[in-house]
């Protein structure tokens, strides 16, 4: 590491900020992210991803390293990729699994959970190819989601691509009756994450410094999405996209000036981190 640069953590979002439209990293990301390693600083993969999906990208990212990290879940779980091992993980009372599946078919909301290896479903419809498509998943449908479990997941997940109206007021039924154990917030228009109480990203990052003795203010958090907001505000620099959805952009630090298609993360990576700008 270069004489006057501290040692920093950086946490990135994967969908909309590492990586692009087509879900693959640029160049000039790649580059950033390997010269950030290199001079000891630590890059965390932080996604509402399962993190099965997540270790997939990490892998083929290169972010298996030391000092690589991925959060996977929105915070319901930790994974050190260096060490091969969960270090931290929080879930979803089994008892409450079954009562929510059945709220979120009474409206006729598609909704899915995840085992250690696959999204686990109810229903055979399209929102679920879609979704093993886009993050790299295997999938079974189940007659009994509360059977097909060997042990309580890290999160829930409702897509509903047509009425946001009815999603959101899922959103507050779920609020407002699992008050104090379970919250659920978007990751984007569609996705309604439904998580243990107090899972987000901004109390992973927090986690995560504690657990690596890294000051908050040494801390770069990039984000585009609603999910995101929380990591954003609690990094000691938080940087919202270009691409961000509404609303994400006034609780950062700072704003790239390009997108996820056009190197935003190395953006960010050579200002905050290596300081060449």
């Amino acid at each position: 590491m270069r004489d006057g640069v501290s040692k920093k953590i950086f946490f990135t979002d994967l969908d909309g900020t590492l990586l692009n439209d087509q879900k693959e990293i640029t160049s000039g990301n790649q580059a950033a992210v390997d010269r950030a390693l290199e001079e000891g600083h630590k890059v965390v993969v932080t996604t509402g991803r399962p993190l099965a999906s997540a270790l997939i990208q990490a892998e083929r990212l290169g972010l298996t390293r030391e000092g690589c990290y991925v959060i996977a879940f929105n915070g319901g779980e930790i994974y050190d990729t260096s060490c091969r091992r969960s270090i931290y993980r929080r879930t979803v009372p089994r008892a409450l699994i079954p009562p929510i599946f059945e709220a979120a078919h009474q409206r006729g909301i598609y909704i899915q959970t995840f085992s250690d290896r696959e999204v686990l479903t109810e229903e055979d419809r399209p929102e679920l190819y879609e979704y093993v498509k886009r993050t790299l998943q295997t999938c079974r449908v189940v007659p009994s989601i509360a059977e097909a479990l060997d042990q309580e997941p890290c999160k829930l997940l409702a897509i509903e691509e047509k009425d946001r109206g009815q999603i959101e007021e899922f959103q507050r039924c779920l609020t407002q009756r699992y008050a104090g154990v379970l919250n659920a917030y978007f990751s984007n228009n569609s996705y309604l994450e439904i998580v243990p109480d107090a899972v987000t990203k901004g109390q992973a990052l927090l986690w995560m410094c504690g657990f690596l003795q890294i000051p908050v203010e040494c801390s770069v958090a990039a984000g585009d999405a609603p999910n995101d907001i929380e990591m954003i505000e609690a990094a000691g620099v938080g940087v919202a996209m270009a691409n961000s959805f509404p609303g994400v952009k006034e609780h950062a630090d700072y704003v790239t000036e390009v997108d996820n298609n056009h190197d935003g993360a190395a953006e960010i990576i050579h200002r905050f981190l290596l300081q060449d700008e």
